[in-house]
């Protein structure tokens, strides 16, 4: 069984940053493609970030590019998303998620394990 636990959210001013981190158990960790997705209130579950196993791939949400970094250190089993110039708009709960692939995926059917969420909220 794969646990995910996710830490580092809270509350920041728009304009700043958080780095979030997800730490998970299981030794299939570096053999599988990460995600994160987040969700807001009355609103579905959006993809956020994803790398490949290795950490030689990534993809972004149009919304996020260029503000987030989605990175990981294999030796830690930990995924890592650096979340600079937070908007408003970027409140939500985020999830990390490993996939059941080895490349990035965008969709979250491609995951098979979720973490339990932590809860991001920017301030105007």
């Amino acid at each position: 069984q794969v646990q995910l636990v996710e830490s580092g959210g809270g509350l920041v001013q728009a304009g700043g940053s958080l780095r979030l981190s997800c730490a998970a158990s299981g030794r299939t960790f570096i053999n599988n493609a990460m995600g994160w997705f987040r969700q807001a209130p009355g609103k579905e579950r959006e993809f956020v970030a994803a790398i490949s196993f290795g950490g030689g791939s990534t993809a972004y949400a149009d919304s996020v590019k260029g503000r987030f970094t989605i990175f990981r250190d294999n030796a830690k089993n930990t995924v890592y998303l650096q979340m600079n110039s937070l908007k408003p708009e970027d409140t939500a709960a985020y999830y990390c998620a490993r996939a059941a692939t080895v490349g990035v995926m965008t969709s979250e059917d491609k995951y098979n394990y979720w973490g339990q969420g932590t809860q991001v909220t920017v301030s105007s």
